[in-house]
């Protein structure tokens, strides 16, 4: 065989293999399955990493929210944020809802938790805040009696576009089906900056918002940020209709026990350079900076 040809070969095999390797898809993990490392605790009324009553813990490669050492449920709204901000990223996992909610928990809390995206740091909230300046992924679990929609989307201190249009309601529903039970429900969510999020339930899309920014009253545009118990009130108030487009994970805690696993990550910004080491054909954001090449 002609060396040229053989050479052929062998560069056109290097090329196939590059190309497959910046067309895998990279995901990873963000939760070890052992313990909270790498996560940071914040529940209304207690400083930041107090566990109060062990709200969150991890068992049988799971994160669990429990209620187990609870008399009643006041106001100890909670949420745990990975400690790692993303802007152009996809998120996936499993939940499900289990037993009973805690007796004191809101009747709109029962089955209801989420998670939270482009979420505020940990630190900076307030120390009696309950719900973080974010975009919250809402899950809902049936009641066994008519529709819940699961996948919604929340707005505590922002506001959306859906269908091009400013829609100023706190929580807007999504088309997903109904989930009764203590089924495991896999969703996902693809989260492109302040353009365009993508909340996907059993791998259908049930909600598409864009523009997703600052303001719209804490909960609603009849509850301000003081009424919410913000930390630095005044500085979110001056942020008024800024894009929202980065921010932090975090997982909710609001009064029924919730299950989270396998919780893993996708990063779509990154090196864009087809002749870096790290390219990957389905980044969408360029961090050029990230690029590594050959020495």
């Amino acid at each position: 065989m002609p060396t040229k040809f053989i050479l052929f070969l062998l560069l056109t095999s290097l090329t196939s293999f590059a190309q497959k390797a910046a067309d895998k898809e990279d995901w990873k993990s963000i939760f070890n399955g052992k313990d909270l490392t790498g996560w940071d605790i914040k529940i209304a009324g207690h400083k930041v990493n107090d566990n109060y009553k062990n709200t969150f813990i991890v068992e049988d490669n799971m994160i669990r929210v429990n209620y187990k050492e609870y008399d009643r449920f006041t106001t100890e709204y909670g949420h745990m944020y990975y400690n790692k901000p993303y802007s152009h990223y996809k998120i996936r996992l499993q939940y499900r809802f289990t037993g009973n909610q805690v007796p004191g928990g809101a009747s709109w809390n029962v089955r209801n938790s989420g998670i939270m995206l482009h979420s505020q740091p940990a630190a900076s909230l307030g120390l009696d805040q309950d719900f973080p300046i974010s975009l919250e992924m809402q899950y809902l679990g049936g009641l066994n009696a008519g529709e819940r929609n699961t996948g919604n989307i929340c707005t505590p201190g922002t506001i959306v576009d859906i269908n091009g249009k400013l829609d100023e309601a706190h929580c807007i529903n999504s088309t997903s089906k109904t989930y009764n039970g203590d089924q495991w429900v896999n969703a996902e969510a693809i989260v492109l900056g302040d353009s365009i999020v993508y909340h996907l339930i059993e791998k259908d899309t049930v909600l598409v918002f864009t523009k997703p920014r600052i303001g719209g009253g804490y909960v609603g545009k009849n509850h301000t940020f003081k009424d919410g118990k913000v930390g630095s009130e005044d500085e979110w108030v001056k942020k008024d209709g800024t894009p929202l487009g980065s921010g932090y994970i975090a997982l909710q805690a609001e009064s029924h026990p919730i299950d989270f696993r396998n919780i893993e990550v996708l990063e779509l910004k990154g090196c864009m350079n087809p002749k870096a080491i790290n390219y990957k054909s389905y980044y969408v954001e360029p961090d050029n900076q990230a690029c590594k090449f050959k020495k």
